[in-house]
């Protein structure tokens, strides 16, 4: 099965400074991809390419077109959603449904009032009446009514509070997301995604660090409570990072394995947010 989005050495420089340097990576169809990175990673300026908002040099293919050459074409098959939802403050719910409708031949207007339908919109709100979160919430409908094939989040529940974040990405999963569809999401909140997540990519100035499906990571890392009187034993099989809880050393290793690792003390796999924390040691010294 093709990638949904292929990308190599793809490079974008502004001025002198680099956002994007020879990144490469793949993104297979039906798969949810957490795109992570500190701020200034180049994460939105991945982003951006693959919208074909912004030039670059290197190959880069999103659903078999060029972003930079057949944009047109590729945007009635992709959705954008970004941390600032952009909408008119005097615009009325029907109206933003009605040129959605006007715009895009594969929305579905009927999806996108019963979804409303479950919120505290009404069609007749103004934007300028909204919260932030239900100004997502219109953005959302409009997005999920739309037979996309490929559905970009940048930092999408930015600014919200827990409750709308949650309602967010369970209508993801429910009302949108299927074997069909790819996602790929950028965001600081890992603990609330890495539930939905499939793929991570870990993007460090410019450069992907990690490619890896979820299930590879936990073949590939474990993190060990280390008992007291295994810490050197511990130690020699050199890990990746080492941290203390409760009085205890933790270790996370990369590719030893489990029997190697199960008599030194209780292993579990490491969250995503740790081994970001752990990839990216040094990003902030």
């Amino acid at each position: 099965m093709n990638a949904v989005v292929t990308a190599r050495n793809l490079t974008k420089r502004f001025g002198k400074a680099t956002a994007l340097d020879h990144a490469t990576f793949d993104v297979q169809p039906g798969r949810i991809v957490g795109l992570i990175g500190p701020n200034g990673s180049g994460k939105t300026t991945t982003l951006k390419a693959m919208l074909g908002l912004c030039q670059f040099e290197g190959e880069l293919s999103v659903l078999g077109l060029d972003p930079r050459k057949q944009r047109d074409e590729l945007m009635n098959d992709v959705c954008f959603i970004a941390d600032v939802a952009i909408l008119p403050r005097w615009l009325r719910v029907r109206e933003a449904i009605d040129f959605v409708e006007g715009i895009h031949p594969r929305f579905d207007r009927a999806k996108a009032e019963r979804y409303i339908a479950s919120t505290k919109l009404s069609p007749s709100m103004r934007v300028k009446a909204m919260s932030k979160g239900m100004i997502v919430q219109l953005h959302l409908a409009l997005v999920m009514a739309i037979d996309a094939k490929l559905l970009v989040l940048d930092e999408p529940t930015l600014g919200l509070d827990i409750l709308y974040r949650k309602q967010f990405y369970q209508n993801l999963l429910e009302d949108y997301f299927d074997e069909h569809k790819t996602i790929v999401i950028t965001t600081h909140q890992i603990e609330e995604v890495e539930h939905i997540l499939t793929d991570l990519l870990f993007i460090r100035d410019g450069k992907i660090t990690l490619a890896a499906s979820m299930e590879e990571i936990g073949e590939r890392y474990t993190e060990v409570m280390v008992h007291p009187h295994q810490t050197a034993a511990a130690a020699a099989l050199a890990p990746l990072t080492q941290r203390t809880v409760f009085g205890k050393s933790v270790m996370l290793f990369d590719g030893v394995s489990r029997q190697q690792l199960e008599n030194l003390g209780e292993l579990r796999t490491p969250s995503v947010a740790d081994l970001f924390v752990a990839s990216m040691k040094g990003s902030y010294e």
